[in-house]
């Protein structure tokens, strides 16, 4: 198992599409890939203020609470109340989206795929888990609080750390002490 290990302590944060807030990239695919030509890219974000959300044509998001008391986003007007942590959120990127903050700053964790190249799906870990790709997909996991270990490797990742796995793994176990969240790319198109 080839495991790239994402530190959370090397990520810059830099400022929103729209500028309305800041973001840190944990990955993206291609790596380095800027707003317009992203396949998939995962970031969290600090949301200080309500406003609007950055459009992304074209896109799927899938936005999950991680700290604070909450949002309630609306989407094409119609209203969705984020309050609960770790349970993830799927909308539109190209939809009118505005947030109003439930009581303070909040952290988030962000999923976005290009649809029509590939998709998402965040499944949330509160112990162990066994964790298999294949050729068509990728695996990201992402310690949201605690820490947590794959057992065959050794590989140890705190608090935000990520470790991408790109290569075909059968059942690599991954024990959470905490909540991590596991995001599984898989690609609609040849080739990755």
């Amino acid at each position: 198992m080839t495991v790239r290990v994402l530190r959370a302590d090397e990520r810059s944060a830099v400022p929103w599409k729209n500028g309305g807030g800041l973001t840190r990239e944990v990955a993206s695919a291609p790596s380095q890939a800027g707003m317009s030509d992203f396949v998939w890219r995962v970031s969290l974000a600090d949301v200080a203020e309500p406003g609007p959300f950055s459009r992304f044509e074209g896109v799927d998001r899938i936005i999950t609470l991680v700290d604070g008391p909450g949002m309630v986003l609306t989407v094409e007007g119609t209203s969705h109340t984020v309050a609960e942590r770790y349970a993830p959120f799927p909308f539109s990127g190209e939809a009118t989206t505005d947030c109003r903050l439930l009581g303070g700053p909040l952290v988030d964790f962000n999923v976005m795929v290009r649809r029509g190249r590939a998709t998402a799906h965040v499944e949330i870990v509160r112990d162990w888990v066994a964790v298999s790709t294949t050729v068509e997909t990728t695996l990201l996991a992402v310690v949201l609080d605690g820490s947590a270990v794959f057992e065959g490797s050794g590989v140890v990742l705190d608090r935000f750390d990520g470790a991408l796995i790109t290569d075909d793994v059968r059942d690599e176990a991954l024990k959470v002490t905490g909540v991590a969240a596991l995001v599984t790319f898989t690609s609609t198109v040849a080739g990755r």
